[in-house]
């Protein structure tokens, strides 16, 4: 099992920026990808971004392409999300997660490990 802490959310400003972190522990050698997702009040959780945890491609959804970097350290067991020119629409809470084997990424039933999750919150 993996445990996943995030930190790094906060109140900023429209056009403001934020880095997320999310820092795994436990058998750190069982992943094989991870992800960001983020989940606004009322509503479901959505994917945001996806990153190997070996090399590969990022995906990342539509509304982030361009502002959104999703990087990762395997060093320190952390993925990262670099949240630019932060909309007021980016508000939500944002959770990490992680896959053990190769599956579908857009989908929250197909990760395996949660962290608990950072409120980030984009005033106007």
């Amino acid at each position: 099992q993996v445990q996943l802490v995030e930190s790094g959310g906060g109140l900023v400003q429209a056009g403001g920026s934020l880095r997320l972190s999310c820092a795994a522990s436990g058998r750190t050698s069982t992943i094989y990808a991870m992800a960001w997702f983020r989940q606004a009040p009322g509503k479901e959780r959505d994917f945001v971004a996806h990153i190997p945890w070996n090399g590969g491609t990022t995906t990342y959804v539509e509304s982030v392409k361009g502002r959104f970097t999703i990087s990762r350290d395997n060093a320190k067991n952390t993925v990262y999300l670099q949240m630019n020119s932060l909309k007021p629409e980016d508000t939500a809470v944002y959770y990490c997660a992680t896959q053990y084997r190769s599956r579908s990424i857009y989908q929250p039933y197909d990760y395996d490990s949660w962290g608990q999750g950072t409120q980030v919150t984009v005033s106007s």
